[in-house]
């Protein structure tokens, strides 16, 4: 079981190795180690047309997932019958539109591609955040994360929005 990690853009210079580390102790974290899933790179053009076929809004975005379990509740990990069944699903970061957010906000980029890596995470189990009940709750289960990614790796996290919008 494992993660692919790929860079399939030339906008942004990434650290694919420091990326692939926060993947796996986020995965650690979220307990889910027995499932694969691919982290995919992307710059804005590539984002921007994958949110305009699958949510109909012809913007880029931070991050896009999809993932392999369907109505999955969240909390619960997905109920695998099968050897193909161990997988999460696909993350798509906007790393062009991430790098851009981070010059606005003086943040790191690896840093702020460890936290919307965790949003994903969190999409691919069955959280969303279209409700505030719902973005309350994913908001939880983020911070949480987080809390526990800085813990071991020293770093000083938190989720990128306190609320819903």
């Amino acid at each position: 079981m494992g993660v692919v990690v790929r860079n399939l853009q030339s906008v942004v210079s990434l650290r694919r190795a420091r990326l692939r580390a926060d993947v796996e102790t986020l995965r650690l974290i979220f307990g889910v180690q027995r499932f694969d899933m691919s982290v995919i790179c992307v710059d804005n053009r590539k984002i921007q047309r994958i949110n305009h076929v699958y949510r109909r809004q012809n913007q880029p975005t931070d991050v896009l997932s999809f993932p392999f379990h369907e109505d999955l509740r969240p909390g619960k990990l997905p109920y695998a019958l099968h050897r193909d069944e161990y997988n999460l699903g696909d993350i798509f970061l906007g790393v062009e539109y991430i790098i851009q957010q981070c010059k606005e906000t003086s943040q790191d980029l690896h840093e702020t591609l460890a936290v919307v890596t965790a949003h994903g995470i969190c999409h691919l189990l069955g959280y969303r955040h279209e409700t505030e009940e719902e973005w309350n709750e994913m908001l939880q289960k983020e911070s949480y994360i987080l809390r526990e990614f800085n813990r071991i790796t020293g770093s000083r996290l938190e989720p990128l929005t306190k609320r819903c919008t």
